[in-house]
């Protein structure tokens, strides 16, 4: 965790909220949002883009990071956004009363902790009827080698029309090339196999740029 967090406090420093591969799906992400909702998380929030949306569609948001220096970032962001409750926190040591939240989602964070042990927490904290809505990376098979053909293309198209440009700049290429370092993935399978057994039913998909969603309602 120590190090998770000295990455995003790098990448607080040198990054900014200009399209990537995350909030590329920031859309569809919000058409999975329960409505009504009253409480709502969001588990490894960043500057806060994503909260800040949610919070237009919840009537409050606790948002959580590990990163003090994104969560600073966040606070300064989101001013104008008194529904929202940022905290530095480690989500897994969080506790959290149980059916407590209408809807928790989690943008590219999940795959830095215990995947069976981190659904099981919030299953326990999702209300009746609650969803739960996650983005993320996820282990390449063979059958994925055909897709990728078609996502780089694609993904330097994108990056260029969103941002002009078709790379990052040098000290954000470097932040997240020491920080991919220790990061591992979940193959889908092994994902859906972990639902099977946590979240029977939940909806799991691949998605073109090297994502994955789970969503999974409660009850």
């Amino acid at each position: 965790m120590a190090t998770i967090q000295a990455d995003f406090d790098r990448l607080a420093l040198v990054g900014d909220e200009s399209w990537n591969h995350n909030n590329h799906y920031h859309d569809f992400l919000l058409r999975q949002v329960p409505s009504p909702c009253r409480n709502a998380m969001e588990i490894g929030c960043g500057s806060g883009a994503f909260a800040r949306l949610l919070a237009q569609k919840a009537e409050h948001v606790l948002a959580l990071d590990l990163s003090p220096q994104m969560i600073r970032l966040a606070k300064e962001r989101s001013q104008q956004y008194t529904n929202i409750d940022y905290q530095v926190a480690d989500v897994l040591s969080w506790d959290f009363a149980p059916e407590q939240f209408d809807c928790i989602v989690s943008i590219a964070t999940l795959h830095h902790l215990p995947m069976e042990d981190i659904l099981s927490k919030l299953k326990t904290a999702l209300a009746p009827g609650g969803k739960l809505i996650v983005l993320d990376l996820y282990q390449a098979s063979l059958f994925d080698l055909s897709i990728f053909l078609i996502a780089v293309p694609y993904n330097y198209m994108l990056k260029f029309l969103k941002t002009g440009r078709t790379r990052e700049s040098e000290a954000v290429r470097q932040a997240w090339a020491e920080h991919g370092k220790h990061d591992t993935y979940l193959t889908l399978a092994q994902l859906r196999q972990i639902c099977k057994k946590v979240l029977p039913g939940a909806r799991v998909r691949r998605h073109l740029l090297w994502r994955y969603s789970l969503v999974w309602r409660k009850g």
